[in-house]
């Protein structure tokens, strides 16, 4: 009985070796098989790599797009423009701006790339009046807006010149004043120097007959009276003053150097260099200018110059004077020893002389 279990525990024992042993070698060959499936699947599927993520539609889009193409205005190029706001250089100051419109079009070849209308817009340097009516326009820049809204700058410095006669003087308020102020104080201190400077109205006494010596009865005192040139003096003296006055004020008009622009005066731009326009920019301007036609600034006519004042001064003019009549002398009667008596002398008129008066 006793070996009985003890063969049986040796042969369980012998069994749960071969088991263990059986087992392991399943374990060993069943991990084996399934590292080498996780090798195969990782060459056939490899590591996923990290993907970029997609452009930009519109970047790739603007990166795609030829770039604009370009069509140049040569330097030289004359644009006729007309003002669209009045300048007056008195106000119009370094780094305001003027207004004015392109009113006949552009064209280099058969093509227009300006179209009538097109606004101009400009930054004033400095204003300067020329002679004959003329005026310049010196600008530090400009630029150029199409119907479209496309806008072109222009780089200075761009120099605009009115037609002549278009550019009309500005005198001010104090020079118009002196153009009548002058002449009347002219008028005045002329007349004060004539007056002081005339001949006062005297007498002169002479003996009657002429040549007489000695007393009455036989010499009479004759008193003539003389009359001043006071009067005369003072006219002549306005007259002259008013014209020398008259004269100044001219020279002060004629030295003002500030003008006066109307809306639609002409206005003629040379191209200092070379104008870039994008062509597809320009091209829908023009198209959009013949659907909607943009009104225009119609030219103003040239000013015409207000006529100068009437010459009002025509010169000094008499009333005619009288020449006078000598004094009548009635011989005395003579005397006992046919001597004759004192004579009557009757006084004559004295000769008076012209008024003078400006001539009419």
């Amino acid at each position: 009985m006793a070996n009985t279990r003890s063969t049986s525990v040796s042969a369980m024992n012998a069994f749960l070796t071969l088991a263990g042993t059986t087992a392991s070698r399943i374990l060993a060959a069943l991990t084996t098989l399934f590292l080498l499936a996780v090798t195969c699947m990782a060459q056939d599927n490899p590591q996923a790599q990290p993907q970029p993520s997609p452009p930009d539609p519109q970047t790739m889009q603007a990166a795609a797009a030829p770039p604009p193409a370009i069509q140049t205005i040569p330097a030289g190029t004359r644009i006729a423009l007309a003002l669209t706001h009045p300048i007056q250089s008195r106000y119009i100051h370094h780094g305001d701006d003027i207004y004015a419109q392109i009113i006949s079009p552009v064209d280099t070849g058969t093509e227009m790339q300006i179209p009538p209308g097109t606004f101009v817009t400009g930054t004033v340097d400095k204003l300067e009046l020329k002679s004959m009516g003329r005026a310049e326009l010196h600008l530090q820049s400009m630029a150029i807006t199409f119907p479209d809204g496309y806008v072109a700058p222009v780089s200075g410095p761009v120099t605009l010149q009115t037609n002549e006669g278009y550019a009309l003087k500005d005198p001010g308020s104090g020079r118009i004043t002196s153009m009548f102020v002058l002449p009347a104080a002219g008028a005045g201190l002329g007349a004060l120097i004539g007056h002081s400077v005339g001949q006062a109205p005297s007498s002169v006494t002479s003996n009657f007959p002429p040549g007489c010596v000695g007393g009455p009865p036989y010499c009479t005192p004759e008193t003539t009276p003389v009359y001043g040139t006071k009067g005369r003096d003072a006219a002549m003296g306005a007259g002259i003053g008013m014209a020398i006055g008259a004269v100044a004020s001219l020279v002060v008009l004629s030295t003002s150097h500030h003008f006066f622009l109307d809306v639609g005066t002409p206005v003629d731009m040379v191209l200092p260099h070379s104008l870039s326009l994008e062509h597809n920019q320009v091209s829908e301007a023009v198209r959009q200018s013949e659907r909607y036609p943009v009104a225009i600034q119609p030219v103003a006519p040239r000013p015409v110059p207000p006529p100068p004042p009437p010459d009002t001064d025509h010169g000094t003019c008499y009333t005619p004077g009288t020449a006078g009549t000598p004094p009548t002398v009635i011989p005395g009667t003579p005397g006992p020893d046919g001597i004759p008596g004192p004579p009557t002398i009757i006084p004559g008129i004295a000769p008076t002389p012209g008024n003078p008066y400006p001539c009419p």
